[in-house]
């Protein structure tokens, strides 16, 4: 795809979308980075709906520590995996503690050495927290940039290099949260809204769909 259709394309995702942020709700940069690891294989609002509680009582890592893994649990419980994740929030919890005085550290790689903190989540804070550029890769974005066009790619860790390699820099602070709305709302996994879709004259699925149903018909 040319560097001028990939600016039409987050051009257009921009104006339908005009205030690309999170959905996920949270106090500060602690309850965001544990918001996000409970969103792994889970809505945003399924992780709202668990942490609206949590969150009047936690705070501050210590504040996790205190309340304990089972604990925990019971306000996590409808999220999927929430045993694992209760786990790694504790941990990761008490290594802020002790390691970096109840602060999250801003170093990519010290991001992904806590515990449930993979390449996707400390992408993710790196670009909302800090404002660090990064486009980070989850189903939405896999699908929606592979299924546009912009990419042809196999794995999210792929996706991420090659998005923030072609993607104009205007774009790329932006750019995580066009294709995860534009992927929830509109180019939805099993039935995409394609008669929705802003940017359909630009893509590679609507053309590919295009070509089967011209062959079919001959």
């Amino acid at each position: 795809m040319t560097k001028n259709k990939i600016e039409k394309i987050f051009k257009i995702l921009s104006k339908q979308i005009s205030n690309p942020k999170t959905e996920l709700t949270y106090k500060n940069p602690y309850t965001f980075l544990v918001s996000v690891v409970l969103s792994a294989q889970a809505t945003d609002k399924s992780v709202n709906a668990s942490t609206v509680k949590l969150f009047k009582i936690i705070k501050r890592p210590e504040e996790m520590i205190k309340l304990g893994e089972t604990k925990l649990k019971k306000y996590i419980k409808t999220i999927g995996l929430y045993n694992s994740k209760a786990k790694n929030i504790i941990n990761l919890s008490k290594i802020l503690f002790e390691k970096h005085n109840g602060k999250i550290p801003s170093d990519f790689n010290l991001l992904t050495s806590l515990p449930g903190v993979g390449n996707k989540t400390a992408s993710v804070y790196q670009n909302e927290i800090l404002n660090i550029p990064r486009v980070a890769v989850d189903t939405h974005v896999f699908r929606v940039s592979n299924r546009i066009g912009l990419v042809k790619t196999k794995n999210p860790d792929e996706t991420q290099i090659k998005l923030e390699s072609i993607i104009p820099k205007k774009w790329l602070k932006s750019a995580h949260h066009l294709l995860i709305l534009h992927g929830r709302y509109t180019c939805k996994s099993q039935k995409p809204l394609c008669g929705d879709c802003v940017v359909y004259k630009h893509c590679s699925y609507i053309k590919s769909e295009q070509n089967k149903k011209n062959i079919s018909s001959q």
